[in-house]
């Protein structure tokens, strides 16, 4: 999602470029995202863009204008060097005057519509608590911001929902610097200070060795709960994913299907690893060897549905007569024509109001056995039982366990 420049005006007369990106549909709450030590860089675009992608007006101040402007930095050491340079000339104060002036602007703006609320990152990350003390902002988060242990003198100035999230194996913020961030927080009513206790300083950044994707994801989930809280955009993501599996298994409308979805989306289907990822590939995987795979007596019947921020977490039973070769789901194995149902769990994450991914498990030892292809006599699994269990929670428990009667006199 390509974005522009825009000027703002600082509070002491002079000018500074703001990166600008835009949802699709052109308006929004607004987002203000704090720079790295590296300037306006592919990866503040990239994350501009992304949060675009979920609704949000983002502006990107050149934080750096008074001693550089439009610094644009990547990961060489000569040019990591330039960056510490400039952080070492760096005027925090100053900086936030102009935070406090792209809020203004970007409250201006036509565009915006809601409240503003600020994510930051490294240099960004501690300019977001401040400025969560020294502006009106509606929401801050800091992704492993430096020093933020010596200005907790400021918190009591702040006055909306503060979340940090923090690397445990941060040098540039060590266990005693954490220690205080965290009692700082402790008890205070939306404020969290997330420890990733296997990640390092700049765990997000795709394109940093210290990259760490399952850290970024759960920070990502946590930052999205907090913004959707404070500022909005809400979506009823319930809807959106009804009118998804209504496509795939009601109409079987693959075209339908994939505009339900971002632009590049994947589905993963963790038991068997079928799917696709990329518009492409996972159109040719729907069109060829889903949608229309599928029996024509294949039933979802729902049992719970938790929805937050950004996912859907569905509950189900996947019903169906093995009348054909199901590919995605038993490739390779020919018509049984066994009836089966199995527990099925559905994670569903969107980006604003598209479908963004599915990862989808299920117990494919037991489609095995009911389909009769796996002996549950000589290995600890079930078949329909599950199913029935999943709904009945009466029915007996433990019945592969040998030792379970021994148990009864020891309870």
């Amino acid at each position: 999602m390509a974005g522009t420049y825009i000027d703002i005006q600082s509070a002491d007369g002079g000018t500074f470029k703001a990166y600008m990106a835009l949802p699709e549909k052109g308006t929004g709450p607004g987002l203000v995202l704090l720079q790295e030590i590296l300037g306006i860089n592919v990866f503040m675009r990239s994350m501009a863009g992304r949060f675009a992608e979920e609704g949000y007006v983002v502006l990107v101040p050149d934080l750096f204008w008074r001693l550089e402007p439009g610094v644009d930095l990547g990961y060489s050491d000569a040019e990591i060097a330039t960056a510490f340079d400039l952080y070492g000339r760096f005027d925090a104060d100053k900086a936030v005057e102009d935070i406090a002036a792209t809020i203004d602007t970007l409250r201006a703006r036509p565009e915006q519509a809601g409240g503003v609320a600020t994510v930051g990152y490294c240099l960004g990350g501690r300019l977001a608590f401040l400025t969560a003390a020294r502006t009106d902002v509606d929401a801050a988060i800091g992704y492993y911001g430096v020093g933020i242990e010596n200005d907790l003198h400021e918190i009591g100035a702040i006055r909306c929902p503060v979340v940090l999230h923090i690397p445990g194996k941060d040098k540039m913020c060590p266990p005693e610097a954490q220690a205080k961030i965290s009692a700082a927080f402790e008890g205070k009513p939306g404020f969290a200070a997330f420890v990733y206790p296997d990640a390092d300083h700049v765990f997000a950044a795709p394109a940093r060795p210290q990259f760490d994707k399952p850290a970024t994801m759960m920070a990502y989930s946590r930052t999205l709960t907090v913004l959707r809280g404070a500022i909005g955009p809400v979506y009823d993501l319930g809807a959106l994913w009804d009118a998804h599996c209504y496509y795939e298994f009601g109409t079987r409308d693959v075209d339908a299907t994939m505009a339900t979805m971002v632009a590049e989306p994947y589905v993963n289907h963790i038991p068997t690893m079928t799917g696709g990822v990329g518009h492409d590939h996972l159109k040719r995987f729907y069109k060829n060897h889903f949608v229309h795979a599928n029996p024509d007596d294949t039933r979802l019947i729902p049992i719970s549905r938790t929805i937050g921020a950004d996912r859907v977490v569905d509950e189900m039973l996947f019903c169906f007569t093995h009348t054909r070769e199901i590919d995605w789901m038993l490739p390779g194995v020919a018509p049984t024509g066994k009836y089966v149902e199995v527990p099925l769990i559905a994670i569903v994450c969107f980006r604003g109001d598209k479908l963004y991914n599915e990862h989808i498990y299920w117990d494919q030892a037991s489609v095995l056995v009911q389909i009769g292809k796996l002996d549950p006599s000589l290995l600890p699994v079930a078949g329909r039982e599950t199913a029935r269990k999943l709904v009945d929670e009466t029915l007996p428990s433990n019945t592969m366990m040998a030792a379970w009667a021994t148990s009864e006199a020891k309870a």
